[in-house]
């Protein structure tokens, strides 16, 4: 079975498009996706603890990149809720209920940063992943703290924020899979080594998480299905203020990174930036906002497809960005 979970993390630029087209046509056509909603935090433990359970917490003490990791955040805490709100206001200026919900989804999508597919994607690109590891904690801890209040801030006019309820849900979501994770790395460490652990045991986490992330993309467009089959034109509505986000975030990151920081360094802001939590801003979107949440997971939903593929075209480019590697030690 794990030979097929690695199949599916090496294929998943291909896996969620088509577990999305699944979810389109089995909740459109051949079956009641209601009961599915019972299913998502399950499959949310699913995609965060495998993540959690291969974090070295240990990096995190390390010193030496004070301007990178202040740099980082400052830009996912401070610039891009301002990207994503005014792009919001630009394209979603609808009347309809639906339009106000987009806008709260795709300012989910940047308040949460720095999924565990930070630390992949800086590893595919040979980036540093010791500061990518860093940058996925502490935009955890402190994406767990200012979402609610940012949310309510600047999207209480669009849906009703219960920040306390929010907050609780984050802590399930981030916290309980983050504690699980160092909890059960610690055990197989212990039990087995660090060579056993690593060697054997941690390899076969992260492709669980990739799992769960095809699971989530079904479940959500199973539960929107019958919505966007009788108003197709909405996947293009949602399509292009994610399009416009992801190229603006690229952009910019890239001439940041290309002035401020060496290669390994600058790798490691693109993706700590660019690679939103989309597994937590998606399961918040569903359990906190009620009803309204399926309206809203729907745009976290294709921001799946733009996130992966963007990433997967940017590792090709990256070469020529910021030229080949120069082994420096850690920093590479």
């Amino acid at each position: 079975m794990i030979n097929l979970l690695k199949i599916l993390q090496k294929n998943l630029v291909y896996v969620i498009p088509v577990s999305m087209i699944c979810g389109l046509v089995g909740g459109g056509y051949l079956f009641n996706a209601k009961p599915l909603k019972q299913f998502i935090i399950p499959i949310t433990f699913v995609m965060i603890y495998p993540m959690m359970v291969t974090l070295n917490v240990k990096s995190i003490l390390k010193g030496g990149d004070s301007k990178l990791q202040l740099v980082t955040q400052f830009i996912n805490f401070v610039i891009v809720p301002i990207i994503v709100y005014t792009i919001g206001k630009i394209f979603f200026t609808g009347e309809a209920e639906k339009f106000g919900l987009w806008a709260v989804g795709l300012f989910l999508i940047g308040v949460l940063p720095a999924s565990g597919m930070t630390i992949s994607w800086t590893g595919f690109a040979q980036g540093n992943k010791e500061a990518a590891t860093k940058m996925l904690v502490f935009g955890l801890i402190i994406g767990a703290v200012a979402a609610p209040v940012y949310t309510k801030v600047f999207m209480g006019t669009n849906v009703d924020v219960d920040m306390l309820h929010m907050f609780q849900q984050i802590c399930i979501f981030v916290f309980v899979p983050l504690i699980a994770g160092l909890l059960t790395q610690k055990y197989l460490v212990k039990k087995h080594g660090k060579k056993v652990w690593a060697e054997k045991y941690k390899p076969n986490f992260p492709p669980f998480s990739a799992l769960g992330v095809a699971m989530i993309a079904f479940v959500a467009m199973s539960l929107k299905a019958k919505n966007i089959i009788e108003n197709p034109g909405d996947i293009v509505v949602i399509l292009i203020p994610l399009l416009v986000f992801y190229l603006l975030s690229y952009v910019l990151l890239t001439l940041l990174g290309k002035m401020l920081f060496a290669r390994g360094d600058a790798i490691a802001m693109v993706f700590g930036v660019v690679m939103r939590d989309l597994s937590i801003a998606l399961a918040i979107a569903m359990t906190a906002f009620k009803e309204q949440g399926m309206t809203i997971a729907l745009l976290i939903a294709m921001a799946y497809v733009i996130q992966i593929q963007s990433a997967a075209w940017y590792i090709k480019l990256v070469p020529r960005i910021f030229g080949p590697v120069v082994k420096r030690g850690i920093d590479e």
